[in-house]
């Protein structure tokens, strides 16, 4: 499309609406990347993402565990960060809301077909239309991570973490997952990926993740990056 600094576009010329559309949405992108560049000097507050699946009831184990980890995690002074909605993000956001004085619980929520509504223990709200820029904020906003277990979304969530820090996008940034579902994701991808004859990633890739069996290996390794997190 041929431009002069006057130059008008008709709503009727398709071709041309789409072209300025496209530039228009690719220059906000790129304003967007710009922006997400800077990052204070120190974070005031150190951040631990929980991840989880929405459908874990309250009574069950793995409520009950999830929400004694958050806890135990907010009394050590760490704000928890959730996707809002029901089940182990619950959990996560009342675990943390048991020590409001020392941490804050937070839902980073997305608009979804079958609504869910954000959970009554988050005390910090932000909305989202898409998935991506979700993710997106999660990764700008958290200092670790711990994976409870989950389904698909859940799977997303840490494959995403595990790429950017492959990537060195994310760097000195604890990806824990807890439960006896991860080390065959892991160890699926180590048969899968690391074929002698055509590997598709490296040995040190499948060290990202580390796998635990419960929520107080957990605390131990968050515990452990935060003191040198503070030390910093």
């Amino acid at each position: 499309m041929s431009e002069t600094k006057d130059s008008t576009v008709s709503l009727a010329d398709e071709d041309d609406v789409k072209e300025v559309l496209s530039e228009a949405v690719l220059g906000l992108w790129d304003v967007v990347n710009r922006l997400t560049r800077l990052r204070p000097s120190k974070r005031d507050r150190y951040r631990v993402t929980i991840f989880g699946s929405a459908r874990v009831q309250p009574g069950t184990f793995g409520y009950d565990e999830t929400k004694r980890c958050a806890a135990a995690l907010a009394e050590m002074g760490c704000d928890i960060i959730t996707g809002g909605g029901p089940g182990l993000m619950q959990a996560a956001n009342e675990g943390a809301s048991s020590d409001p004085e020392r941490a804050q619980s937070i839902g980073i929520r997305v608009d979804l077909p079958f609504e869910q509504e954000i959970n009554s223990f988050v005390n910090q709200t932000f909305e989202h239309r898409t998935f991506f820029t979700r993710l997106h904020q999660f990764v700008l906003t958290s200092d670790a991570f711990i994976v409870a277990p989950g389904g698909i979304g859940t799977v997303l969530e840490t494959l995403m973490i595990w790429q950017l820090l492959q990537v060195h996008h994310l760097n000195n940034t604890p990806l824990v997952l807890v439960g006896n579902m991860w080390p065959g994701l892991i160890e699926w991808a180590k048969t899968s990926m690391l074929s002698p004859d055509s590997p598709l990633a490296s040995e040190q890739d499948m060290e990202i993740p580390q796998c635990v069996s419960n929520s107080d290996e957990a605390l131990a390794i968050i515990e452990q990056h935060r003191i040198k997190w503070l030390e910093n």
